[in-house]
């Protein structure tokens, strides 16, 4: 019964709007007290921003950079609130950590013009895992408000040659919108989607390969995941929009159908006499 209440209360949250994610997952918790440890590792929360005050960057909050009560900085490698004996990575993988956050921050910058990311590495026994989190969030200019939370979880196990890798990517996009206009009123659109893909890729002599191979998969998952979003969400609701409300006046359309079935009408005259 337990599972079977798992799965329903985790295709309920699918349905549920995004930005009331934190919400509904605490209402869940109190329905169904025994699946709180299952919901909150299985239902991906939206992002929030701390501050790193000692180098003036913000960082994103997860479970990944989490020690108790106190969050990692990926600029800085310090636990806020200072936490003695943290979970830390290895001096190579924090090396590959700093240009990893180097170069996603260049990637947010390019692709989303603004917003916040952070990368966070940890060892595995056989190579390492990481997770690349992005979150942009508009600005309310033109009376539309609108966040979207990206989380890419990676895990790298190197072979014995060291000549190549094994890459399995699982990511999770969450995006929500509101606008509200005096002529459509209040709109609310949002969903969320996961995919994953797993390939083997070499590992050149560069000084990063890991991190091009890694920067190739999260580029190409976030463009099929955009496109799937706005194929789904948009396009769907714009079809349903156009369907529930006609663009031309009533009697515009009539005429236009009178006028078309007349030209029908006449053209089958002339084929028929001739």
């Amino acid at each position: 019964m337990t599972e079977q209440q798992l799965d329903c209360a985790l295709d309920l949250m699918r349905r549920l709007p995004p930005q009331q994610i934190e919400k509904n997952l605490s209402d869940l918790i109190d329905l169904v007290p025994s699946l709180c440890e299952d919901l909150l590792s299985s239902v991906d929360q939206p992002l929030k921003i701390a501050r790193d005050k000692s180098v003036g960057k913000d960082y994103l909050l997860c479970d990944y950079n989490r020690d108790g009560d106190s969050y990692r900085s990926p600029w800085s490698n310090i636990y806020d609130p200072p936490l003695d004996d943290g979970a830390m990575p290895s001096d190579r993988l924090r090396r590959l950590e700093i240009d990893a956050n180097s170069a996603f921050d260049q990637y947010r910058e390019m692709y989303f013009e603004g917003g916040v990311s952070s990368v966070y590495l940890w060892d595995l026994d056989h190579g390492f895992a990481g997770v690349i989190l992005i979150k942009k969030a508009g600005d309310g200019s033109k009376n539309i408000r609108g966040c979207w939370d990206s989380i890419h979880v990676v895990e790298v196990q190197e072979k014995s040659s060291g000549r190549s890798a094994h890459y399995k990517l699982t990511s999770t996009a969450m995006l929500w919108l509101q606008t509200n206009k005096v002529g459509s009123g209040t709109m609310n659109l949002g969903g969320s989607l996961t995919r994953q893909v797993e390939m083997d890729s070499t590992v050149n002599e560069t000084s990063h390969p890991h991190i091009a191979n890694i920067g190739k998969m999260v580029e190409d998952m976030e463009n099929k995941i955009r496109n799937t979003l706005n194929e789904i969400y948009f396009g769907k609701t714009r079809d349903i929009v156009n369907g529930l409300r006609a663009t031309i006046p009533l009697q515009d359309q009539k005429q236009q159908d009178a006028l078309r079935n007349d030209l029908a009408a006449a053209l089958q005259k002339r084929q028929t006499h001739t």
